[in-house]
């Protein structure tokens, strides 16, 4: 079925020269299917991994790989394909897009295109892994995301190159999601991540910034934000935890620092990276995870508990391992301390955000938690509906406040949703501040 948020719409894909520029000729066919008009520009590196005429015959339009290459007179290339734009992806994005585009440089077809568009920008990044991990990299990307632009992160696991880590381009499918998603919400009266609102027909005086501030809603704001699973000890070598892989607090935390954040956050155990540009406080237990959350409360603009705090922790912590000896073994728990309920309780000007993973009566429990816990919003999803919950790279959640529901996001990826959470956020505190500075 053709979706209606990319019918019609004009996509310019730009391909860069790294291995994973074979998915790019999937994610073109995707976004053609999806009802698209995709118009693909290739760096010279591209071509020695994926023909040209691969994406030509893939989105039925030419492929350009030169700016001198002009075909019609009546236009300049690069200006035509930046002004036709509706939404303009760079997969898979090298290191060296990155910097040129970080930087302003212009010396090839795809970064000249780049500069001239005032379309939305949407970056997959794919590299080695200690490339992405590099401070002048992630230096760029910072850059960006403060400019206006938006990410698919890569994915973690097996490289070309030999390592596991991150730095895997993102599935196709996902890649077309996230672009489906960000042209429903510029449709919907959203801002468009180059510069604001674009209005059919809209033009940009010269000399307008092409990053407003609704692109950095949150700068000068303070976030903590915590992630991941806690471990409670049994004894030095035996521990009880959950499925938490962190994934959905690492986005949001991300999120918040592209939003112009100063973020802090708070890891128990995670399974993922942890982010570059944000604070980060390594916690193991439920009671660290506490005292790390009370010390930073005051100075919080926004608190967000992501993370999955284990309920109960052994009454006994053993200081040496236990040896096997009977064939049943009694544990004895007691109840971890309540962080969120401990948040609520101190709350004054703070806007606390919380989760709740239920596998039942979804709605009846968020908002029985809302209450209880005195939270301002609450992230509710049922961990057992297909592509959600524990380490899944997408979500499906349902936003809850005090009255009811306010939101619901399906079959997302988790830093689209983190994304969303925290523009949200952004709203309710300027909501919140205008009636009561």
């Amino acid at each position: 079925m053709v979706s209606s948020s990319l019918r019609g719409k004009s996509i310019v894909v730009g391909v860069t020269g790294g291995i994973a520029a074979y998915k790019a000729a999937a994610l073109v066919s995707r976004l053609t299917q999806r009802g698209a008009v995709v118009r693909v520009i290739m760096t010279e590196s591209a071509t020695k991994f994926v023909a040209p005429l691969t994406f030509q015959t893939l989105s039925r339009n030419p492929v350009y790989t030169d700016t001198f290459d002009e075909r019609d007179p009546a236009v300049v290339s690069h200006i035509d394909l930046a002004d036709q734009a509706d939404l303009f992806i760079v997969a898979p994005a090298t290191a060296n897009i990155i910097a040129k585009m970080a930087h302003g440089l212009a010396d090839d077809m795809l970064s000249t295109t780049l500069l001239a568009t005032t379309a939305p920008i949407l970056v997959a990044p794919a590299m080695n892994v200690h490339m992405y991990d590099h401070p002048a990299v992630q230096e760029n990307l910072r850059l960006l995301a403060g400019r206006g632009v938006r990410f698919v992160d890569p994915g973690t696991g097996q490289l070309a190159c030999g390592y596991v880590g991150k730095g895997r381009l993102a599935e196709p499918e996902m890649i077309a999601d996230v672009a489906e998603a960000l042209l429903a919400e510029i449709g919907a009266g959203g801002t468009w991540a180059s510069g604001g609102p674009k209005a059919p027909g809209e033009t940009r005086d010269a000399g307008e910034p092409q990053a407003t501030v609704e692109s950095r809603p949150l700068a000068g704001r303070r976030i903590v934000v915590t992630a991941g699973g806690t471990v409670e000890r049994i004894d030095p070598v035996r521990y009880i935890t959950n499925d938490s892989s962190g994934k959905m607090g690492i986005a949001i935390a991300e999120a918040a620092r592209d939003l112009g954040a100063d973020v802090t956050l708070i890891a128990a155990r995670v399974s993922v990276p942890l982010p570059a540009g944000v604070g980060i406080v390594r916690v193991e237990s439920a009671e660290e995870m506490l005292r790390a959350v009370v010390e930073r409360f005051d100075a919080a603009d926004i608190v967000v508990k992501a993370a999955a705090v284990a309920d109960y922790r052994p009454a006994v912590r053993h200081a040496s391992k236990m040896k096997k000896k009977d064939d049943r073994l009694k544990l004895e728990l007691e109840k971890t301390p309540d962080i969120l309920a401990e948040a609520g309780r101190r709350k004054t000007k703070q806007l606390l955000i919380g989760f709740a993973a239920e596998t039942d009566d979804l709605e009846a429990n968020a908002m029985d938690k809302l209450r209880r816990k005195n939270c301002d919003l609450i992230v509710a999803n049922d961990v057992t509906a297909p592509g959600a919950g524990f380490g899944t790279d997408t979500n499906s959640v349902i936003i809850f406040d005090g009255g009811g529901r306010t939101a619901e996001w399906t079959g997302m990826p988790k830093r689209e949703i983190g994304l969303r959470l925290m523009r949200l956020a952004a709203e309710r505190l300027a909501a919140r501040e205008a009636v009561d500075p």
